[in-house]
């Protein structure tokens, strides 16, 4: 809200001679908001000794202007590899709002986020589970509230890494990873997680909404306010442990068969396959 509200500190202003003005007025700012709930407690001096103490150590650290580094390896045609946070349908702009984060979290947002152009962006890497997982509130269509989900929660391990918060968990919605490849110009998928499928006899996949009396097979605009209802196909499950596999040639053959569907539908390769949380387990296709 700061940076929105130009007022915001940047993290150049520590080398400025009224870094500590510019400190003052913001926190001025923020305890006249404050002020307007009384109920609410805090203490700055339990917390500003070691906030300050950061600041000096930021300091001994060399400041750049990042957006000119990143270009200058770019016209040297060096190669970069930017990782997005979040998934896809938290974006500010293109997520299923209100149920957002507050930034950009497509492939655009490297644009912003770095500074460079978009005709810069070369391969985009979309990175995806074998089945949906989705925290706290928002609209899940294929969420299982069954033994079925609770199976993903817990051979995924689908629970928040520090609050140990479970996560929602559901069949594969193609609409929705349609709806984010298009966004994004995904180039290349990555299927994460296909080991937790493993203990399913059938496995289906969402490939599109019944919604408003009709059978559509994109995300409506409204998807917070109207769920629609997913249509599935169902394909036979791969009942064969995943986790020790190492090579293409060793994949059953309904996992060939889920992985071919999702491309075909998708019409992009899919060419990493994750069979576990090991670096041996990530298979190149």
């Amino acid at each position: 809200m700061d940076k929105t509200g130009r007022n915001g500190l940047r993290i150049g202003d520590i080398n400025s001679p009224d870094f500590q003005q510019k400190y003052d007025a913001l926190v001025a700012k923020h305890k006249s908001i404050l002020a307007q709930y009384p109920d609410f407690k805090y203490d700055l001096t339990e917390f500003e000794p070691d906030w300050f103490e950061g600041i000096e150590l930021l300091r001994t650290f060399k400041l750049i202007n990042s957006e000119y580094v990143v270009n200058k390896y770019l016209d040297a045609r060096q190669h970069i590899l930017a990782e997005g946070a979040q998934g896809s349908l938290l974006d500010i702009d293109f997520g299923s709002y209100p149920f957002v984060t507050s930034s950009n979290t497509t492939t655009a947002g490297a644009c912003t986020g770095l500074g460079v152009a978009p005709r810069q962006i070369g391969e985009v890497y979309g990175v995806f589970k074998a089945y949906c997982t989705r925290v706290g509130s928002g609209p899940f269509p294929t969420e299982l509230e069954d033994a079925d989900g609770q199976q993903m929660r817990d051979v995924g391990r689908e629970y928040g890494s520090t609050t140990g918060r479970p996560r929602r968990c559901g069949w594969l919605d193609l609409p929705a990873l349609k709806y984010a490849n298009m966004i994004n110009g995904t180039t290349q998928l990555i299927m994460m997680k296909a080991d937790v499928l493993s203990g399913f006899d059938t496995i289906k996949i969402c490939t599109g909404y019944k919604f408003r009396g009709e059978v559509i097979d994109h995300m409506p605009y409204d998807i917070c306010t109207e769920m629609p209802e997913p249509v599935y196909t169902e394909l036979k499950g791969w009942k064969v442990d995943l986790t020790k596999i190492t090579d293409e040639a060793d994949f059953p053959q309904e996992l060939h068969d889920y992985i071919k569907f999702i491309e075909d539908k998708m019409r992009l390769p899919i060419t990493i396959v994750s069979l576990g949380p090991d670096r041996k387990q990530t298979i190149v296709r």
